[in-house]
């Protein structure tokens, strides 16, 4: 009996001494089990082109559940595309400005392409753009693209219009362009021959658009003899020759030459040319100026002009316009033709046979110099866009297309243009008055003794 009873306690404490081990060995191992961590790494790349300035790029180290603003920015001439990677929890793969929430360890990239624009070209009628051509073309951010303008036969190139704030030289055929956007631009031209007409004294001469020239009235020294003359752009009217500014900047001439007036053939770099009675007068296209042809009151001492933009002839005086809107002048003062100096803001000068007249920007009239028949009784003029100057009277062109005239009325030269209308350009000769309708026709007031005011069946278009 006490045999069994002491196997019996035996079982009994080796069971409990068991049952204790093992709750050991299970404390022991749980007491092994690390946590679970609460952070995670976030690492930024990204294509060329761009930059994540937040939160940076490289890897960053966030509590788990962050929230992360991310933001990428383009380079300049690049656009941003897209986030890649493990995009998972990224608020807008699409948006530069989005967030990404840290529930895992994640590598994303930003992506960035070169941004593109539309560049689409056009000219008008005489001309075309031969680089990079016409059309609409596609062109990466910040590319330099060389446009040339090409003019036809007879036309020449203006300037370009459109989107331009981006073009080297608006103003020159061959040029560029930087593409920072989407840009429209045209390539405009016009015909190199602006129709116009001239006055001398007893002559009238007029400039197609072909480029071609015709002339009516007294011949005797053949300044009328014109129709051969090509590729002129201008015509000047003296009292017996006429000169033509070719398109090239050669001057050719024609007519009574005894005081060498027509000494003209070895100019060149001339834009315009101008005189009157017995000179000529030619503007270079530096500012310079040239004369030939009597000088006996000095009116061809223009050698040391410099900076004019615009010259014009009188009876022995010589007048420039200066960039600045002052005028300078030479030769006879004996009337106070040449009192100019104080002159401001002028934008076109005429001269007569003993008076010279002014146009201000602002529409308004000044003259000077001999006022013997009121042709100097300009201060009430307005609205001028163009001013001339024949013998002893003034024309004045007003923005409207009517023409205004004061000084001596010779058969009506001054009372006879109040009728114009549609005028763009006037002329004036001795006693005769030209106006030039928009249409290319012609009319003409005054002496008509030697034909020169015969010119209705012109059609200078």
């Amino acid at each position: 009996m006490k045999i069994m009873l002491s196997l019996i306690r035996y079982h009994y404490a080796a069971g409990v001494s068991i049952f204790l081990i093992i709750v050991a060995l299970v404390a022991g191992m749980v007491s092994c089990v690390q946590p679970v961590p609460s952070f995670y790494y976030l690492t930024i790349a990204t294509t060329d082109g761009g930059s994540v300035p937040i939160p940076g790029q490289g890897t960053f180290t966030y509590d788990e559940g962050t929230v992360v603003n991310l933001v990428a920015t383009p380079d300049s001439g690049y656009k941003f595309v897209n986030w890649t990677g493990n995009v998972s929890t990224i608020g807008d793969v699409d948006n530069a400005t989005t967030t990404i929430v840290m529930s895992d360890a994640y590598f994303i990239i930003g992506n960035f392409v070169k941004q593109q624009y539309d560049l689409t070209t056009t000219s008008t009628a005489g001309g075309s753009i031969t680089m990079p051509g016409e059309g609409t073309f596609i062109w990466d951010g910040g590319t330099v693209i060389n446009l040339v303008a090409q003019a036809q036969e007879g036309y020449k190139f203006v300037n370009w219009t459109g989107n331009v704030s981006s073009i080297k030289d608006i103003n020159a055929a061959q040029t560029t362009i930087t593409m920072n956007g989407s840009y429209l631009i045209t390539a405009n031209f016009e015909s190199k021959y602006t129709p116009m007409v001239a006055g001398g004294a007893l002559h009238t001469v007029g400039l197609k658009t072909d480029g071609t020239v015709v002339a009516v009235g007294y011949n005797e020294y053949a300044e009328c003899v014109v129709a051969d003359w090509t590729d002129i752009i201008q015509v000047l009217a003296g009292t017996y020759h006429t000169v033509g500014l070719k398109a090239d900047g050669t001057v050719i001439a024609t007519g009574w030459c005894v005081y060498e007036q027509c000494d003209v053939g070895g100019w060149t770099d001339i834009i315009q040319v101008a005189g009157s009675f017995f000179h000529t007068v030619g503007l270079k296209a530096d500012g310079t100026v040239v004369a030939a042809g009597n000088n006996s009151y000095g009116q061809c001492d223009v050698g040391g002009w410099t900076g004019i933009v615009q010259v014009a002839g009188g009876g022995s005086h010589t007048v420039g316009l200066k960039a600045d809107g002052s005028v300078v002048a030479v030769g006879s003062n004996q009337y106070g033709q040449g009192n100019v100096g104080g002159w401001t803001n002028i934008v076109q000068v005429a001269a007569g046979y003993y008076h010279t007249v002014g146009l201000r920007a602002d529409g308004t009239v000044v003259a000077a110099g001999g006022n013997f028949d009121g042709q100097c009784t300009v201060g009430g003029w307005r609205d001028i866009v163009q001013v001339v100057a024949g013998y002893q009277h003034s024309v004045g062109l007003r923005s409207d297309g009517n023409v205004v005239a004061t000084g001596l009325d010779y058969d009506q030269s001054c009372s006879g243009v109040v009728s114009w209308s549609n005028i763009v350009q006037v002329a004036a000769g001795y006693y005769h008055t030209v106006g030039l309708r928009s249409g290319g026709t012609v009319v003409a007031v005054g002496n008509d003794g030697w034909l020169q005011c015969d010119v209705g069946n012109w059609d200078l278009s």
